[in-house]
């Protein structure tokens, strides 16, 4: 590490050496960025350094070593930190102490390490005792490096120093921390090193810079850490962006009763509302805080409950000062900050300050009320709000009249409800979800590598932790419902069981938890559907006023056409009319359809089928009140309808009059062996006209029933499925005009409509502008077309799609998000190809990709006219086009 290097991999913060700032995230991460930012803005912040992800980066690529010239830096660095605080390091007398910890340049809590109290050993440990004093202090502090350096940088058991300090406890015959004397901490401290050279067969280090160099190393390993990888697969974190580490000055909360520490954040992150909202605790380190070890107070008196007693009381000046600086970074930053504090003897210090996580009901407040308040503009708002966390906000909640059996409660640390099987471990959580299980994740409290379990639940409940604890951040990132520090449930990990009063709920067994209220409940409970605020409403108003892109549903009941409208659907992009035949009585008359051996056969079932597709149509006209309803013709893989059992086919056979056998060798015949590249689509069509003959009436009659009902003439949009050649659209177009002729000669009316196919072939992409030449618009069946242009089965390729997202060789799973270099580049083919033909084509996307932020954005790119997705998902779209709209890419602004 020795030489010297034109690299700067090192930048200094606080008492005015203020290297970096807010925009330099990217380099020195969000808190290295942040650290400097609060001090340059005149905020107490503890003097430091940061390291920069660059060295991260090299650290990686270089074996693990460290570049030329940083050891230089570091020393450089932290010599300046002593002249700034009067300390040196490693000096027995007068000791300097720092924290180690990582900062990635987006948040990533708890996912890495940490080391704090840095510097101690057998010398210093005696230095700051007498320099505080308190000799308790400075041997409690002693034995917090030695467990917290030996787990985290010499990977020894967290549990064996546990057992350290319970026989400590049992022995004086006290439970709590605070009840054991500096005497008692020696015991613990001499036991710890014993633990730490049995466990690696070495002593544990007493050179301070060896200390240094090994926690960095070990934060800088931690960025590959399990947990870590997980964190950044679930969050779309890409690997090669690395975390810096801050070295900074030791403040410490543990130092009396005069001196504390805290989280806190500008706003509620639950629910938005303008009011200071967190936690501290007295005479305590930041991680007694989120560990939930000690049970946190409140900051303000108007939150605290009998028998709390909160810091506005007891530290009145030091609140006067918090809540300053609250507005100080809220005017700055122009959004909610996360914040973290400590107090050492009355005087603040801040470190750490972050935009912070909030749910989506917080999320939709808190930009709504900024922008009224004048802090950001309404383009920012709508910026902000990330539009796939809109889906915690549009399903269903607790009925509040369902009949309930209690179980427990804690507090409301992520709202929202769920039910699931009890499971007690992340592991079980996983492989029960990928079962198609719901599941809560019971424990008594979470750790960082529980994170894959916690995004496998559906809702997670802790006995232990505060509003602050790792379950409640994390939960609320993920949007899971998550109910926290319900102490009066006991867990037994051995037992596999959860109980409260007598109650005993047994792993596997049913519960729901409510995040809004912390109750707890045995068994499941009905829920109902969710009321969306007023600045859900005003939001999506500010968004509509931006977007371009029109915003339709995929729906085939009037339920989901019902929901789509209330959340703000301009009509139907996609109604699948195979999925209208499922029925029981409607699933025979079309087994009877494609069983029959001639057209008159055929039409005999099909004319049993007219009804009911007209009924269907109707409906969905009526519910869509004039605006336009894309409807595609029959795509049904044969096998989906075929009868498989005997008694199916008996019954076909009978209804038909026709053999069992014979009807078993008609199955037989028709049987495909690849049935999603074979008989369906226009295909269908080609071979059996009546089909699409019948569907077109029905569609032409219910069009003008509901035009003369209504005086709202309904627009359909009749799309030809699964065409890749102009001629096989020019066969089934020439049925539909001919039907529509005929209809609107028998009822003595017309109504507009019009004919298109979907794209879902490479072949169509690559002629579509021979195809333009009969369609009046493409819609881009982007489910179908990611098959055909990966050559994947969407049903069989969970199988091995894992392995291709975890090593790298897909970004992002092709049927969630549009794969923009071989889809997408298909799509844009098409666009060019069909417009240059018709420049008046209309365009639109209705697979499934038409409700994905990202995909969204790429619609929007590429010169779409609308998207179409599932009703529930329509929000997400119409903010996600508003974003488009804006330049922005569908990413989470809010971490």
């Amino acid at each position: 590490m020795d030489g010297t290097t034109a690299t700067k991999w090192v930048y200094s913060f606080g008492a005015g050496a203020n290297e970096g700032r807010a925009g330099m995230r990217n380099l020195l991460g969000g808190k290295g960025a942040n650290l400097a930012e609060m001090a340059s803005i005149g905020l107490p912040v503890p003097p430091g350094f940061t390291i920069t992800t660059e060295v991260c980066t090299a650290f990686y690529a270089n074996d693990r070593k460290y570049p030329s010239g940083l050891e230089k830096q570091v020393k450089d660095a932290l010599a300046a930190v002593e002249q700034t605080t009067g300390f040196r390091f490693g000096d027995p007398a007068n000791p300097l102490l720092v924290s180690v910890r990582s900062g990635a340049r987006v948040s990533m809590p708890g996912m890495m390490d940490t080391v704090l109290n840095l510097g101690l050993n057998d010398a210093t440990v005696d230095g700051l005792a007498r320099k505080s004093g308190d000799a308790r202090f400075a041997w409690d502090s002693y034995r917090r490096f030695i467990q917290m350096f030996g787990g985290v940088v010499l990977d020894v058991d967290h549990h064996r120093f546990e057992e350290i300090i319970d026989e400590v406890k049992h022995e004086k015959l006290v439970t709590e921390d605070t009840a054991l004397t500096a005497e008692d901490w020696q015991r613990v401290v001499s036991g710890y090193k014993k633990v730490v050279e049995d466990a690696t067969g070495k002593p544990f280090p007493q050179d301070p810079w060896d200390q240094l160099w090994a926690a960095v190393g070990a934060v800088f390993g931690s960025w590959m850490n399990q947990r870590a990888i997980t964190y950044r697969r679930l969050h779309d974190i890409p690997a090669d962006w690395g975390t810096a580490v801050n070295v900074q000055a030791m403040v410490f909360g543990n130092m009396g009763e005069d001196c504390a520490t805290g989280v806190c954040f500008t706003r509620d992150p639950s629910t938005g509302t303008n009011l200071l909202y967190g936690e501290f605790l007295v005479n305590a380190q930041g991680e007694d805080v989120v560990a939930g070890i000690r049970t946190p107070q409140p900051l303000s008196k108007a939150s605290a409950k009998p028998g709390e007693v909160s810091m506005e009381e007891v530290m009145p000046e030091v609140y006067a000062e918090l809540m300053r600086v609250r507005g100080v970074l809220e005017t700055h930053y122009r959004d909610m900050q996360d914040i973290e504090f400590t107090v050492q003897q009355r005087r603040l210090y801040m470190l750490q300050t972050r935009n912070g996580k909030r749910t989506a009901a917080a999320s939709l407040c808190i930009a709504v009320d900024m922008a009224n308040e004048g802090l950001i503009e309404r383009e920012e708002a709508v910026r902000r709000v990330n539009p796939a966390s809109l889906d915690q906000l549009l399903h269903p909640t607790l009925d509040p009249s369902a009949k309930r059996t209690p179980l427990g409660k804690g507090l409301p640390a992520s709202p929202g409800a769920a039910c699931g099987a009890v499971v007690f471990s992340a592991e079980e959580a996983e492989a029960r979800a990928q079962k198609g299980e719901s599941v809560i994740l019971v424990r008594i409290e979470t750790s960082p590598e529980d994170i894959a379990g916690m995004h496998a639940a559906k809702g997670i409940l802790t006995t232990r932790g505060g509003m602050t604890s790792h379950a409640a951040v994390v939960a609320r990132g993920m949007g899971r419902p998550c109910v926290a520090g319900a102490g009066g449930l006991a867990v037994d990990y051995t037992s596999q069981t959860l109980s409260a009063g007598g109650q005993v709920v047994r792993g596997g067994e049913t519960i729901t938890i409510d995040g809004a209220t912390g109750e707890v409940f045995v068994g499941s409970v009905p829920m109902i559907e969710p009321q969306l605020s007023d600045e859900f409403a005003t939001l999506m108003g500010w968004a509509d006023e931006i977007r371009t892109l029109k915003v339709r549903t995929n729906a085939e009941t009037p339920l989901d056409a019902d929901t789509a409208r209330k959340f703000g659907a301009e009509g139907i992009g996609l109604c699948r009319t195979e999925h209208m035949f499922f029925d029981a009585e409607r699933i025979l008359a079309v087994r009877e359809m494609i069983m029959a051996d001639d057209a008159e056969g055929r039409r005999r079932a099909i004319g049993k089928l007219l009804p009911h597709q007209r009924k269907d149509f109707v409906e969905l006209f009526r519910i869509m009140a004039g605006l336009p309803v894309t409807i595609r013709l029959l795509d049904p893989p044969l096998h989906e309808f075929l009868p498989h059992s005997e008694e199916e086919i008996a019954e076909v056979a009978a209804s038909i009059g026709a053999e069992a056998e014979a009807m078993a060798r008609r199955v037989a015949d028709l049987s495909e062996a690849n049935p999603m590249l074979g008989h369906r689509g226009c295909r269908l069509g080609i071979s059996y006209p009546e089909i699409y003959e019948m569907q077109a009436r029905a569609i032409f009659e219910a069009a003008l029933e509901v035009a003369k009902e209504t005086g709202k003439a309904p627009i359909p949009e009749i799309m030809i499925p699964l065409v890749g050649m102009k001629k096989e659209l020019e066969i089934t177009r020439a049925q539909v005009d001919r039907m529509a002729e005929a209809v609107f000669a028998e009822k003595g009316a017309k109504v507009e409509y019009s004919v298109g196919t979907m794209i879902e072939l490479p072949r169509a992409a690559l002629t579509a502008d021979r195809i333009a030449d009969v369609a009046d618009f493409f819609s881009f069946g982007t489910n179908d077309l990611t098959q055909t242009v990966f050559g994947l089965s969407r049903d069989d390729a969970g199988k091995f799609l894992p392995a291709y997202l975890e090593q790298g060789i897909l970004a992002k799973d092709p049927f969630v998000s549009l794969d923009r270099e071989g889809v997408g580049a298909m799509v844009k083919i098409a666009v060019e190809k069909g417009r240059a033909t018709k420049p008046d084509i209309k365009l639109g996307i209705c697979g499934e990709h038409g409700g994905d932020p990202a995909s969204i954005a790429f619609c929007q790119e590429v010169g779409l006219d609308y998207v179409s997705c599932s009703p529930y998902r329509v929000p997400v779209a119409r903010l996600a086009a508003a974003q488009a709209a804006l330049g922005v890419g569908g990413v989470d602004r809010t971490a």
